[in-house]
């Protein structure tokens, strides 16, 4: 017809009045399972631990007072700076029937419960230093790794052995829910396809949960709350391998401290647009080795 696609020409467009925020973590999963430390004042803070120390016979009557002095240390974490600012342009805010501000604080917040996470999970499996004074009074500081003894490493076995052989070091550790922990494991995609493909681990009368039916890693298992996080490492045989963690809630210590703060500013060095951000400071240390179990698998 003479008036096709003509009329149709003007037909009006809606445009969405608001902004699909992209899919991502929006809470910190794993402050919550470790000692939070609150507001931090200064540059670090630190974590006092103290070694074990046992009885032994009195001996002969009027000796000699044999002493024992534990062995104590201070480990520090050392407070790190982060910040995140997004520019906001005046000029474009009258043409926009979607206003970003709102989904801009949220997007902020998010960041900074995701990073939370991560020095959370980098200080469960990294290094942490710790300081020592002798009897002489000469001090000795040392940066104390993970030790081997609580890595347990792919060639192990298959990852539902690893997490048994992981529970055991616990309870050998004398720190599991028998001495008043609460245990955590967290798990990422990878596990989570490795366990709903294991018709052992999703018979329901093997584990009593219906992984299978829901879909998801059951929030209890062998006495371990389990939590989701993605950005695991890579374990010790590089990119076929990923390194999570099984550990106790008092494993770690965690402190932050609001730099700024996020906040709405003017920058009138940019001719006055607006921003959004602000700065943060977060530290986190590991306080005991025997609390922590690294497990190695494969993807």
């Amino acid at each position: 017809m003479a008036n096709e696609n003509k009329i149709t020409a003007a037909f009006v467009q809606q445009f969405h009045d608001t902004y699909e925020v992209a899919s991502m973590q929006n809470e910190s999963r794993l402050l919550k399972t470790i000692v939070n430390r609150g507001k931090i004042v200064g540059e670090s803070f630190t974590v006092n631990d103290m070694g074990q120390v046992e009885m032994s016979p009195s001996g002969a009557r009027f000796g000699n007072t044999n002493w024992t002095i534990p062995d104590a240390g201070v480990r520090t974490a050392l407070m790190s700076d982060w910040d995140l600012f997004i520019p906001i342009e005046n000029r474009d805010i009258p043409k926009l029937k979607a206003h970003p501000n709102d989904k801009y604080m949220k997007n902020l917040v998010s960041a900074r419960n995701r990073t939370t996470d991560d020095i959370i999970y980098q200080s469960l499996i990294g290094s942490v230093t710790r300081t020592t004074v002798d009897d002489a009074g000469s001090k000795t500081v040392s940066q104390v790794a993970l030790p081997n003894t609580q890595i347990i490493l792919s060639s192990f076995g298959p990852l539902k052995k690893q997490i048994i052989k992981a529970k055991t070091l616990f309870r050998t550790n004398e720190c599991d829910e028998k001495n008043g922990e609460k245990l955590y494991m967290i798990y990422d995609s990878h596990m989570m396809e490795i366990f709903l493909n294991d018709t052992t681990l999703t018979n329901a009368d093997y584990l009593k949960i219906q992984m299978l039916q829901e879909g998801q890693v059951t929030t209890n298992w062998l006495g371990v709350e389990w939590i989701p996080y993605e950005k695991l490492n890579n374990g010790a045989g590089g990119a076929t391998e990923r390194r999570t963690v099984m550990y106790a809630g008092t494993a770690a210590h965690f402190g932050d401290a609001d730099i700024t703060g996020f906040d709405i500013s003017t920058r009138p060095d940019k001719k006055n647009i607006k921003q959004v951000g602000g700065v943060h400071s977060f530290g986190a240390a590991r306080a005991n080795e025997k609390k922590v179990v690294a497990i190695d698998f494969l993807v």
